[in-house]
């Protein structure tokens, strides 16, 4: 299958696979049960661990076998997509209580509440497992070894704006800080070899969606205030990334255990989006009507810039038709060249431990397909 020669490849996937039941039951045996406000964080470990390494072999495995160019580890080492970055830092603390102002949603309503980000103390760097498991999965993979960890703005967005002014004078200093960890993290991965780095973000997307910016507001935040500010803390992070890392930027609407957080089209953010922040390439959730039309990626900038298109959903197990997929991506093809877009699911299959309601058939009969169909698609391209 022709390929694009750097990421985001033709066929690509945003990161998280469901875990392995044993890799399940060993994080209970060996952590203890689950609970809101335990087993958070990244862990210690060496029985867990060893688990860990056997279902990321396997993982990378099957990725290898289906085509896909590039591998993840599937997040098998996180509770969760984001926590185990930020909760290995100093400063930070969470709970599952339920009790945040985000909640999650699906076709029932309301569910429960985010995790609550807090700050217990300033922010400051320590070595993180994200890169010691991507030094794991560099060694294992022969594939493209990719990286994926949570966006900047997304740890601010998750704490509700609130910044404690006994930590902090003012924002610029909590920004500094949290600029300043992100840049560590990244020059550890780079150093240990990375090229491939995804950005997960949720907040910019929440933000396409009226009851967001209402709750932004109810900050005392103009949305769109918050939007520039955002695009200008990823560009701070990344201003000391050399040049043959690609990183790309994932923007999702919320996907936890099938359930999702925010709706609306990417119009009110398309163009802080596309031409404002510093990436090469962009996963976009498209999944369902939630995300909108695809004429927001007219303001695709032409060039290098690429655009994954979230068509298959990792929420539900039904297989998408190849020619309804063909079909979606010619749509897209009207507003933004062909060249610079690709396939992927729209999200991970598991943000978190419990992951989707698919099993582990439907997950690798989705990811052949978007190989399948993006050989047909770009054979010529």
């Amino acid at each position: 299958m022709p390929e694009t020669g750097s990421p985001p490849f033709r066929a690509d996937h945003v990161g998280s696979l469901l875990r392995p039941q044993r890799l399940k039951d060993a994080r209970v045996q060996f952590l203890g049960p689950q609970t809101p406000t335990s087993n958070l964080g990244p862990h210690g470990d060496a029985r867990l661990a060893a688990v860990e390494d056997e279902c990321v072999r396997e993982a990378v495995t099957m990725q290898e076998r289906i085509g896909l160019a590039a591998a993840t580890d599937g997040e098998f080492r996180r509770r969760s997509w984001w926590l185990e970055l930020v909760l290995g830092w100093e400063g930070f603390a969470a709970d599952r209580t339920g009790s945040a102002r985000l909640k999650w949603r699906n076709e029932s309503g309301v569910t429960q509440g985010f995790s609550e980000l807090n700050l217990t103390g300033k922010i400051r760097w320590r070595p993180s497992r994200v890169v010691s498991a991507f030094e794991f999965l560099k060694k294992t993979a022969r594939a493209v070894p990719k990286v994926t960890m949570p966006a900047p703005n997304c740890v601010h967005y998750y704490m509700g704006g609130r910044i404690p002014a006994h930590l902090y004078r003012d924002a610029d200093a909590f920004w500094a800080d949290l600029v300043a960890c992100y840049k560590s993290e990244l020059a550890a991965l780079v150093a240990a070899g990375a090229r491939y780095i995804q950005l997960d973000d949720t907040s910019i997307a929440f933000i396409c969606d009226p009851q967001h910016r209402d709750y932004v507001r109810s900050w005392g935040v103009d949305p769109q205030g918050l939007l520039e500010l955002y695009a200008d803390k990823i560009n701070a992070v990344l201003e000391d990334v050399p040049q043959e890392v690609t990183v790309t930027l994932h923007q999702c609407r919320g996907n936890r255990e099938g359930n999702w957080a925010a709706q609306g089209g990417y119009d009110p953010v398309a163009e802080v989006l596309f031409n404002r922040i510093d990436v090469d390439g962009y996963f976009l959730e498209y999944d369902t009507a939630r995300a909108g039309g695809f004429e927001p990626l007219r303001l695709l900038p032409k060039g290098s810039k690429r655009v994954a298109l979230g068509l298959v959903s990792t929420k539900k197990p039904d297989l998408e038709s190849k020619d309804v997929l063909i079909r979606r991506i010619d749509e897209a093809a009207r507003f933004a060249p062909l060249e610079q877009l690709a396939l992927s699911p729209q999200c991970g299959f598991a943000s978190s431990i419990q992951g989707n309601p698919l099993t582990q058939a439907d997950q690798e009969a989705k990811l052949r397909r978007i190989v399948e169909v993006a050989g047909e698609v770009w054979e010529t391209a």
